[in-house]
């Protein structure tokens, strides 16, 4: 069975007023309704280059308390680096489509893995307005190269630049937490895999909505991964619940965004329960 992804939807549905009802969210889920207009969150800002690196831990150690959710500058991952990343994932949503479905998840399966318009079914059959290229870019043995477009020829360059930075970077967090909760420096690397632990790698995409006071382009969520290093660029979309009220993030150019997800928060508990 053919699945309708959303990218034609957005196309079908430009000059109208109106979406699908299965796009259309409940009342008390509409971002007209449930975003505190006016006010831009702004969330902690952490400098990796920073020379104290005491102040660097209490600092990641705060915010994943206070937070969950962080944005990192001077990471060391270049620019051009980030650009090309998403360059590439913008030219393979270009593509025509039955040459994006090749790279598709294949039905039935229960891989996250490949091109898709959603990961799982939501409570009252609503659809999130959003399509997105799934694959696994860390270690190389997990890799499964045909979830990996061919079209742009320059996608696994881009991808495995970023990746190798990205490590780097993932690695610095992992430290941090480590020594912020007094445990050695790889102590929380190691507990959730160490050099075996999977990257993955998720390229959303977000058509034009003409009604975007009743989408969403991703349900409320929380990430089952160790923690999301989230990519933004120019165009605003990220909120965040805080003090029972959901905020617009405010983007800082060249950041990447630090969200904790459910690992490190059992983790968490746990050793401070223990």
């Amino acid at each position: 069975m053919e699945v309708e992804r959303v990218q034609a939807i957005a196309s079908q549905s430009k000059c109208m007023d109106t979406i699908p009802s299965e796009f259309i969210r409940l009342e008390n889920e509409q971002p007209a309704t449930t975003t505190l207009h006016g006010v831009v969150l702004e969330v902690p800002v952490i400098d990796l280059s920073h020379p104290d690196l005491g102040k660097i831990v209490r600092s990641i150690a705060e915010a994943s308390r206070e937070w969950g959710l962080f944005q990192v500058v001077n990471h060391g991952i270049p620019s051009k680096a980030i650009e090309k990343l998403q360059e590439v994932g913008k030219e393979f949503f270009e593509l025509p489509q039955e040459e994006k479905e090749v790279y598709a998840k294949p039905q039935g399966s229960e891989s996250v893995e490949g091109y898709g318009t959603k990961l799982q079914k939501e409570v009252g059959g609503k659809k999130a307005w959003a399509d997105h290229l799934f694959h696994k870019i860390w270690p190389p043995a997990a890799i499964n190269y045909h979830f990996w477009p061919k079209n742009p020829p320059s996608y696994r360059e881009a991808n495995e630049e970023y990746a190798k930075r990205l490590r780097v970077v993932a690695d610095k967090l992992f430290e941090s937490l480590s020594l912020g909760l007094g445990l050695e420096r790889d102590e929380f690397k190691e507990a959730v895999g160490g050099d075996d632990l999977i990257y993955l790698m998720k390229i959303n995409y977000y058509p034009p909505c003409p009604r975007p006071d009743l989408a969403l382009g991703l349900v409320a969520h929380t990430d089952m991964s160790s923690f999301t290093i989230l990519v933004p660029n120019e165009v605003p979309g990220l909120q965040v619940f805080k003090d029972d009220h959901w905020y617009d993030v405010n983007y800082i150019p060249n950041a990447l965004i630090i969200h904790i997800g459910d690992q490190v928060e059992v983790f968490l508990f746990y050793f401070l329960c223990f």
